[in-house]
Order: C-alpha cells, then sequence, then structure tokens
C-alpha cells in the first residue's frame, strides 16, 4: 500500500528531526564505500601483477580484500541502511524522530567500530573467520552502536501518529531483530576465550555469512525497496498477500542455507542447506513478481534518478539470489566451488543489489531532510551509470572466469596452474568494471559531503549573525 500523508505533523518538520543523524551515517558511509573499494581494486592488482605491492603486506591479496569486503558490508551497507531505515520509520510514523542524539553518538561508534576493525585486519590481527574478521573490540562497538539505533528506531515506532503498519514495517524490523541475533550469536561463539573446535566453527562461519549476505540483505534491500517503488511510482504495492508470503518463507527457508556441497562435515548438513536453497527460490520470485507488478505501467521518468537505481537493485537481487541458490545444487557445486564465480556472486549481492537500492534511497532522501536539491546532480545522474554498468562489467566475467575454471579443475589433465590461469584474461575486465564502481562512489560521497560542508557553513553564518546582531533596547518612558 501507498502509505497516507497525515498532517497532524509537518513532514518539514520530520526531516529536521532526521538531519544530524542521516548526515552522520551517511558521510561515514560514502567514505567507507570509496575506501573499501579502493582496497578490493589494490587487491584485485595483484594478480596482474604479482610483486606490485611485495613489499608492503597489509596490502596482499588475504588482508586487503578481507578489509575491503568487511568495509563494504560493515562500513557502508549497515550504516547506509540503517540511516535509510530511520527515515523510513519517522516517514510511516508520522512523528519525528525519537531521541535523535542516540543514532548521532551511534553513529561515531559504528565509525569508530569499523576504523578498528579495519586496521586490525590490515595489520594481521583479524580474528580469520570471514565476515567476521573484525576482533572483539571492534565487534563491540558496533554491536552497541547498532543496538542504539535499533532502540531509536524502536522509539520511533512506539510514538507513531499514524498506526498503520505496512510491508516494510515486516521486512526492517525483521532486518533489526535479524542482524542482532547472527553477528551477537556467532561472536560469542567464535570471537570468545573458548571456542568450539574442529569443523563447528567452519558450520558457524558458513551459518552467518548466508544470514548477513542472504537473509539479512534481502529483509533490508526489499524493505527499502517497498517502500520507495511505491513512493515514487504513484501506484500502490501490489500483492500485499505475495509480500506476506516472500516475507515469510524467507526467514524461514533462507536461514537453511550456507553450508557448501563440499564441507568435511555429516553429508545431512549439505543435503539440507541444499533443500534449503532450492526452497528459498519461492520467496524470491515471489518478492519480484510484487516489485515487477508495482512498476509496471509507471509513467515515471528514469534517466538515472533513484527509481532507475531501485529498480535495477531490485532486478540484482532476484538475478543474484538465484546464482547464490545454484552454488548449492550439488551438480553444479562440483564446477563453481574454489573459483571466482562465488565471489563475483557475493560482489553482485553487495554492489548491484544493496549498494544500488541504498545509493538510490539515499538520493531520494537527502534533499527533503536538507531541504535543498542536491549540489551536484549531474554526478548523480551519472552516478547511476558508473555503479550499474561498472558492477556488470565487475561480476559477469568473474562469473563466466569462474565457470571456464571449474570446467578445467574437473579436468584431471590439465594442471592445476593452467586451469587458475584460465581466469586471468576475465580478471583484466572484472578489473576495469571495479575502477568504475569506484569512479560512481566518488559521485556520491562528493555529493553528500558537498552537502554536509554547506549545511555547516550555513549553520556557522547563522550563529555569527545571531552573535553580532545589534542588542534590541526598549525606550524607558519619563
Amino acid at each position: 500500500m501507498n502509505p497516507t500523508e497525515n498532517k497532524t505533523v509537518c513532514s518539514t518538520e520530520i526531516d529536521a528531526s532526521c538531519r544530524v543523524p542521516l548526515l552522520a551515517l551517511f558521510g561515514g558511509a560514502a567514505l567507507w564505500l570509496v575506501l573499501g573499494l579502493t582496497l578490493g581494486l589494490a587487491a584485485m592488482l595483484s594478480f596482474h601483477k604479482p610483486d606490485m605491492f611485495a613489499d608492503c603486506p597489509f596490502l596482499t591479496f588475504g588482508r586487503a580484500q578481507a578489509a575491503a569486503n568487511d568495509l563494504l558490508l560493515y562500513g557502508f551497507v549497515i550504516p547506509a541502511a540503517l540511516g535509510v531505515m530511520l527515515w523510513i520509520f519517522t516517514r510511516l510514523s508520522q512523528a519525528p524522530l525519537a531521541l535523535p542524539i542516540v543514532p548521532v553518538v551511534a553513529a561515531n561508534l559504528w565509525h569508530v567500530g569499523v576504523l578498528v576493525g579495519t586496521v586490525a585486519i590490515l595489520i594481521g590481527e583479524s580474528t580469520g573467520h570471514p565476515w567476521l574478521e573484525y576482533p572483539r573490540p571492534a565487534a563491540v562497538l558496533l554491536f552497541a552502536a547498532f543496538m542504539l539505533i535499533a532502540v531509536t528506531a524502536v522509539a520511533t515506532f512506539g510514538a507513531r501518529l499514524n498506526r498503520e503498519l505496512y510491508p516494510s514495517h515486516w521486512f526492517m524490523f525483521a532486518a533489526l531483530l535479524w542482524f542482532a541475533w547472527s553477528y551477537s550469536t556467532a561472536n560469542l561463539f567464535l570471537v570468545s576465550n573458548y571456542p568450539p573446535r574442529g569443523v563447528v566453527q567452519s558450520v558457524i562461519g558458513w551459518w552467518l555469512a548466508n544470514n548477513l549476505l542472504f537473509v539479512w540483505l534481502a529483509l533490508a534491500g526489499i524493505g527499502i525497496a517497498f517502500y520507495f517503488l511505491p513512493k515514487i511510482s504513484g501506484q500502490p504495492l501490489a500483492s500485499s498477500g505475495y509480500a506476506l508470503f516472500g516475507f515469510l518463507t524467507l526467514v524461514f527457508f533462507g536461514t537453511w542455507c550456507g553450508i557448501p556441497q563440499s564441507a568435511p562435515v555429516p553429508a545431512w548438513l549439505p543435503t539440507v542447506s541444499s533443500f534449503g536453497a532450492l526452497l528459498s527460490i519461492i520467496p524470491v520470485i515471489a518478492l519480484g513478481i510484487v516489485a515487477k507488478k508495482t512498476v509496471s505501467g509507471a509513467k515515471v521518468a528514469c534517466m538515472g534518478g533513484p527509481f532507475c537505481f531501485i529498480k535495477f537493485g531490485v532486478l540484482s537481487f532476484v538475478v543474484s539470489s538465484l546464482l547464490y541458490i545454484s552454488e548449492f545444487c550439488p551438480r553444479y557445486s562440483r564446477v563453481l566451488d574454489f573459483t571466482w564465480f562465488n565471489f563475483g556472486v557475493t560482489q553482485w549481492q553487495l554492489l548491484g543489489f544493496a549498494t544500488m537500492i541504498l545509493v538510490g534511497a539515499i538520493y531520494e532522501i537527502l534533499p527533503r531532510v536538507m531541504a535543498k536539491n542536491l549540489p551536484l546532480p549531474k554526478l548523480a545522474k551519472a552516478n547511476f551509470f558508473l555503479l550499474a554498468g561498472g558492477t556488470l562489467l565487475f561480476v559477469i566475467p568473474l562469473l563466466i572466469g569462474g565457470l571456464e575454471q571449474g570446467m578445467k579443475f574437473a579436468d584431471a589433465n590439465i594442471p592445476f596452474a593452467d586451469a587458475s590461469a584460465v581466469a586471468l584474461k576475465f580478471l583484466r575486465i572484472s578489473t576495469t568494471g571495479q575502477l568504475l564502481v569506484l569512479l560512481g562512489a566518488l559521485c556520491l560521497l562528493l555529493n553528500v559531503f558537498v552537502m554536509t560542508i554547506q549545511w555547516k557553513l550555513g549553520l556557522i553564518k547563522t550563529v555569527i549573525a545571531a552573535v553580532t546582531a545589534p542588542l534590541k533596547t526598549s525606550e524607558v518612558k519619563s
């Protein structure tokens, strides 16, 4: 359904209450996105020229790529998604943001945690668990910051004037609960003084990666898309029953995925994982149908605006999710495991799905929150083509190269080194796509930072004018 406007509270007042928290969240997120893509590009260059960073241990592939992945997820996707969620909660509630100082403190805590974790990875102090590389001090800061923002979101929801619930509420509330549960559980088991031994560690790691990269990203991204698609297209969200069905089946079947077929664990674990992946096709298709019906027939010019970002992100969700599910099919996993295919699917989920939806949402939100147009609108339009084109140029060669690489690995007559070298020609094309994505991220960073600087200069001028203004004196009558 398309949320109705409640005239009790002015939308300008609602947007103003979110201004400082969103600038803190979006500004740091845009900076981490650029740094993460830069580190990822540096990591990929080591395959073109292996001795390029031979004297820089913190730029070796193992460290640089791990830091780049975490910066994309923890540095950009999660804080940007939290900022967008806070704004959507205020708009759907038709009430100002509750406890506005709390998310400002939380944003700074979050960015400090990302900084501490990234430095720890680059100097070799990583935990060694994929997607959980940040050590305990950084993990504590991230969890505390997340809980503070979650409290603000719940308080805003509790103070809502519009009592109606929308599909976006289901997805966003589930996303808040899902991250708190999965991230805290994995840290308690893996980043503790007495972690479990053996393959149990790997099973927990696979469970966390699946919950973050598949379930949580879907809950947050689709929840945000289901708010903006009806708003921008001017049409109600189609088939709320399909949306509820997709939501319930996603949270039920999606959590069973994650264990690869080649895992050295009891056979029932990969079998259950493959069946969970097969059943996860149902919510992916259902949610895709809802989005397609919602935007069908919409008379909205795209032209690289937020509508384009979000439509591309939803399409990427369907495609990347189906590719992710295919990794757990026994027939295909024998070919796809230990290739660049898995890496390409992960990058499509992070960049093509989550990042595209969040960047589109940021471009839609910032002019409203700041009560002014974007300072660099042409860069914002170019941003879509750079991000969309760069993502496709980045991930598609990885998928093709990984498939060809896996077929070579399956042939016992081909030496391992020759089979690995097959992917090098695809990596060269992929690196060009990475560079385009990085340029797109710079467009976002410039828009956010210029808008932030303009706002701060306006505050300074207001303060100076107030201080230097002459005092009004009243005449004393005799």
